[in-house]
């Protein structure tokens, strides 16, 4: 069974946590995955173009050539996400989380025309 398809049952099973996951090269376009944990996980040169992914955490997850566009990410965590090599085009990244400075976006990208929230760590 491919991690695609394995990911897909377990989502439609009621799972949520797919932290870590390696899923590198696959085509996930068109997918709900709305809610899901998917931070650390290597989704390198994935195609994601029109898939519902709000509300999921992407924190920290690899995203090097990923094909985003037309995505649903509202209220995604994109925190520490390094998102210059992603296809954001049509995305929408509305109330998604990210902090300034250590989320990284494509140049000319401006997180604040896309209506998302900079979020900042207290020391403790």
């Amino acid at each position: 069974m491919s991690q695609v398809t394995n990911l897909l049952q377990n989502y439609d099973l009621g799972q949520r946590d797919f932290s870590g996951l390696s899923l590198a090269n696959a085509s996930l376009s068109h997918a709900d995955l709305k809610g899901s944990d998917l931070s650390y996980s290597d989704l390198s040169n994935v195609d994601l173009s029109k898939a519902n992914l709000r509300g999921v955490d992407l924190s920290y997850a690899k995203l090097s050539q990923v094909d985003l566009h037309h995505a649903d990410l509202r209220g995604a965590m994109l925190i520490g996400t390094d998102l210059r090599e992603t296809s954001l085009n049509d995305a929408n990244l509305q109330d998604a989380d990210y902090i300034p400075g250590t989320t990284r976006f494509p140049n000319e990208f401006d997180p604040s025309q896309a209506n998302m929230c900079p979020v900042e760590i207290e020391a403790k």
